[in-house]
């Protein structure tokens, strides 16, 4: 018995998918990557030789990642509240 608390208390809760950062990371990610489909499949502009949905596209994408691997390396540790805590619900 005393094993299955220590082990409780030596594992941390996360704030996995609610942390911002994972968020963000995939939103800029996602966009990255269709600004550098964009430029694969529509091509230049007509005005020249112009890459900037290339560019923007691979900025956006390493940012993401940038993100989303910090949010993986140093995750946020939520803190419990034990039962005796907890106040009951108002009725």
């Amino acid at each position: 018995m005393a094993r299955e608390s220590a082990g409780k208390s030596a594992r941390k809760k996360t704030a996995g998918a609610f942390d911002i950062r994972n968020v963000i990371g995939a939103l800029l990610s996602v966009y990255g990557i269709i600004l550098i489909l964009v430029f694969a499949f529509v091509g230049n502009d007509a005005k020249g030789d112009k890459h900037d949905n290339l560019w923007a596209g691979l900025v956006m994408l390493v940012v993401g990642l940038v993100f989303l691997a910090w949010a993986w390396l140093r995750p946020v540790v939520v803190k419990e509240v034990p039962e005796s805590e907890k106040t009951p619900p108002v009725q």
